[in-house]
């Protein structure tokens, strides 16, 4: 089991300059997509010696997707998707914190288009340093396997070759750096 340095106990705050909230995904069932959300905030509450304790949160702005294709881009932010008009956040709440031997493994409500189903986000501790201008920080990163489908985004193109133009799988790619509060 992974015991935790006791300066993680605390509030703590996702540094969105030094963090990532992507995803990726088959395309053409060859290669793969990756894309990231450029707007979220998020935080969480640890408990170093009892991480059960801990809770996390994340919201994201739907409209803030960049794939590096603006055409791609408009389309996930339609009604086909992220309904971002509508729904324009993607929300995580934590339910329940676990240790997994070296991996923390966080359960919680994830809403994307309006849509909460639970999802199990498996993460790696990467230690805690301070910077130069004294900020404590710890670094974490995290992954999820989902079915779009499970949240009603279910647009598809059929190829020719057989097989479809996006892929059901998704992975969640969470590279996080956190900023403790004082």
């Amino acid at each position: 089991m992974t015991t935790f340095p006791a300066e993680l106990t605390g509030t703590w705050d996702i540094d969105p300059v030094h963090s990532t909230v992507g995803f990726a995904a088959k395309h053409a069932m060859v290669a793969t997509t990756r894309g990231h959300f450029t707007v979220f905030k998020g935080g969480a509450t640890m408990d170093a010696e009892n991480p059960s304790n801990s809770t996390l949160w994340v919201d994201i702005d739907a409209d803030s997707v960049n794939t590096g294709n603006e055409q791609r881009d408009g389309h996930l932010r339609s009604g086909d998707f992220f309904k971002a008009q509508q729904h324009p956040q993607i929300t995580f709440r934590s339910t329940a914190v676990k240790v997994d031997g070296n991996e923390i493994v966080t359960s919680g409500d994830l809403t994307v288009a309006g849509v909460t189903h639970p999802v199990e986000v498996t993460w790696e501790f990467n230690g805690v340093a301070k910077d130069p201008f004294g900020n404590v920080k710890s670094g974490w990163d995290g992954q999820a396997s989902l079915n779009r489908k499970d949240w009603g985004l279910v647009w598809n193109a059929a190829l020719e070759t057989g097989g479809f133009l996006v892929s059901d799988k998704i992975k969640l790619v969470l590279e996080i750096e956190a900023v403790k509060q004082a």
